[in-house]
């Protein structure tokens, strides 16, 4: 877009952030850009009436409390890169959100194969923020598509994909789902009640300690001690009992009775295994099973 090219560096930021809070949250107003970019409240307010200038449908104004409200006909200006926005959502929401970072030619990072659809995770967000349920057609692989009821609450990168924690109305549980098998996102007109908000859900509220150790079958278990930088040969982390599952695997972590796993299958391994019958989703822990 012409318009948005003779645009400064700065401006394309702070409409960038418009356009990005609309998308995401539903809602934008002229103290929000002042929190964010220490600007005045004459040049916050300008920055909403050029937005206006280049999207007059996107948003409306609410008198009442001097916010602008999504449009339900909302077209982005911005191209915002999926791994930059969830990068941003769990980061604090930080900059150079519609700028994608080069990548460099010294320093490669893992391929990421996996990328979510921006409308749908803009969707699930609103739905967050605002606390509200969502219908959405999902398709699993044991099911197929299906239409489910949602109360979303928090946004999860497992370490492979990205998840949606909810509360899930046709089973009445507490559960993730899998954001790149959803197909279509709206707003349910049944509010959430109470048990079915994130101060219900059990294994989210629950924090439990993991104490890793370098796998017993190794003979220089200093290598790994050295890797994640154990103090006394070993790594405490604390995590939600809903996600200690996702991170045991990802690791490869043992936790088997004995950690009979074969060398080289496993480095680590969970000295504390009595800890594991706290964690949801244990069937994908390495060796839990064999308890």
């Amino acid at each position: 877009m012409d318009a948005l090219d003779n645009l400064s560096h700065a401006e394309r930021q702070r409409l960038a952030f418009i356009d990005f809070s609309l998308q995401y949250f539903g809602q934008i107003s002229a103290q929000d850009l002042i929190a964010k970019f220490a600007t005045g409240l004459a040049a916050s307010n300008q920055d909403l009436i050029n937005y206006r200038g280049l999207a007059a449908d996107n948003m409306s104004l609410m008198h009442q409390d001097k916010r602008y409200l999504r449009n339900p006909g909302f077209k982005p200006l911005f191209d915002h890169d999926p791994e930059m926005i969830l990068h941003g959502l769990a980061n604090g929401f930080g900059d150079g959100l519609s700028h994608p970072v080069q990548p460099s030619a010294v320093c490669i990072d893992a391929v990421q194969l996996i990328h979510p659809d921006t409308n749908i995770i803009a969707g699930i967000m609103r739905a967050i923020q605002q606390r509200q349920a969502i219908s959405v057609t999902y398709v699993s692989v044991s099911s197929g598509e299906t239409q489910r009821d949602l109360v979303p609450h928090t946004l999860v990168n497992n370490g492979q994909r990205w998840h949606v924690r909810c509360f899930d109305r046709t089973h009445e549980i507490f559960t993730d789902f899998v954001v790149t098998r959803i197909k279509s996102v709206a707003i349910s007109a049944n509010e959430p009640f109470d048990h079915e908000l994130a101060a219900q859900d059990k294994h989210w509220q629950t924090v439990i300690p993991l104490v890793i150790i370098p796998h017993p079958s190794l003979k220089h278990p200093e290598a790994i001690e050295l890797d994640y930088q154990m103090q006394d040969g070993k790594l405490t982390l604390h995590s939600r009992a809903a996600l200690a599952g996702y991170l045991l695997r990802q690791w490869s972590v043992d936790c088997s009775a004995g950690h009979q796993i074969s060398q080289g299958v496993c480095q680590l391994a969970l000295a504390n295994l009595q800890v594991l019958s706290q964690i949801e989703h244990l069937t994908i822990v390495p060796g839990a099973k064999s308890r």
